[in-house]
């Protein structure tokens, strides 16, 4: 196998020269560096990471703790999680943490242990002993899609990434309010994730906006999954005054809303309009199709690396939260004819700095 040296001698440069090219150590001059590249081809020379991690303490590897891979939501995330990082030479190591608050802090102990540069986390919807532990051992981490708890005037505790929730779910509810729904339910997540706070606050922001009543038997739960989702949305319909439209808070709930409602006999948008948050591949291909809030989940996964990599190269930076804008995909769902959304473009929501613009809590007040 060819070494360092020999790489070295191949360019015409010196050994620390080639170790500053491959480790990203030191500036080195174009064409030096292009000279030291051409000659790792040429001589099919792969850098000893081990060694390279003992002299850089660095292991160019990112660990990834995200529940519910199999989620199209979070696949897509991991996908841009997966290539954002390989294009800056990092490795990546993936876990589950089940949106367990115990196995969520073991897992990331795990990652840790394996000497990863930095994490990018999905928490749970308690992660006290999760956060605890990246403060005590000083962990670089990015959290993404949830967010952790901000002090009013003060700056989150770690760089954090996610799509925007509130404004998006109030759209969906004004919009099936302007077709003349006046009982509106909403089955929202987990409790405890801001996603699922959020989307409640936008819920009621939207059926204010609507002069639309707020019925607390219209807000259930499905827990983010579709089995919990099917039972929820079979309560509702089975309610003496029951609601004309559904919003669902995620594409699983909006699977188990479909199940609960076509075991009933009910159809879609005839019986019962229904708009979802999350857009994902099938959506289109369903009759109705769907109408829904496409988040932009691969660049969640990008951003999410470009935060942690610019938190690795200075430490000391002011923490931020990132928003994405996400987007209003109009189909037929919600009752609307197949010649008006066809004319129509995908409506894209506006970006904001600030999260909670909508209230921190469930019952907070709308701003």
């Amino acid at each position: 196998m060819a070494t360092m040296a020999d790489v070295a001698r191949s360019a015409g440069v010196s050994v620390a020269t080639v170790s500053h090219v491959l480790n990203g150590t030191r500036p080195v001059l174009p064409h030096t560096r292009q000279a030291v590249l051409d000659a790792v081809d040429r001589l099919g020379y792969t850098p000893n990471t081990l060694a390279r991690s003992l002299v850089t303490s660095r292991t160019r590897s990112i660990g990834l703790a995200v529940s519910a891979i199999s989620n199209p939501y979070f696949t897509e995330i991991l996908q841009g999680v997966e290539a954002s990082a390989l294009e800056h030479g990092y490795s990546l190591i993936i876990a589950d943490p089940h949106d367990d608050p115990e196995h969520e802090r073991k897992v990331v102990q795990l990652l840790h242990e394996r000497r990863v540069d930095g994490l990018i986390v999905a928490p749970s919807a308690n992660p006290r002993e999760l956060v605890a532990y990246l403060g005590r051992h000083g962990v670089p981490a990015v959290f993404l899609d949830r967010l952790l708890d901000t002090p009013a005037e003060g700056t989150p505790a770690y760089d954090q990434v996610c799509a925007e929730s509130a404004e998006p779910t109030a759209r969906l509810v004004t919009h099936l309010a302007e077709l003349g729904h006046r009982r509106i339910a909403l089955v929202a997540g987990r409790p405890g994730l801001s996603t699922t706070r959020e989307r409640i606050a936008g819920y009621r922001h939207g059926l204010a906006v609507s002069g639309l009543p707020d019925d607390e038997r219209l807000l259930v739960h499905g827990n983010s999954e579709s089995a919990d989702a099917e039972r929820a949305t079979t309560a509702l319909v089975s309610l003496a005054a029951p609601p004309t439209a559904l919003v669902a808070a995620n594409n699983a709930m909006t699977i188990g809303a479909l199940r609960a409602l076509r075991d009933r006999g009910l159809s879609v948008p005839e019986d019962m309009a229904l708009c979802c948050f999350d857009d994902f591949a099938w959506a289109d291909l369903f009759s109705p199709r769907l109408t829904a809030v496409a988040q932009p989940s691969r660049e969640i996964g990008t951003q999410a690396v470009r935060v942690l990599l610019e938190r690795l190269a200075s430490p000391d930076r002011p923490t931020r939260t990132l928003r994405l804008p996400c987007t209003f995909v109009h189909r037929t769902s919600c009752g609307c004819p197949e010649e008006t959304v066809r004319s129509e473009q995908p409506e894209k929501f506006e970006k904001h700095d600030k999260p909670e613009r909508f209230g921190k809590s469930e019952k907070g007040t709308l701003s």
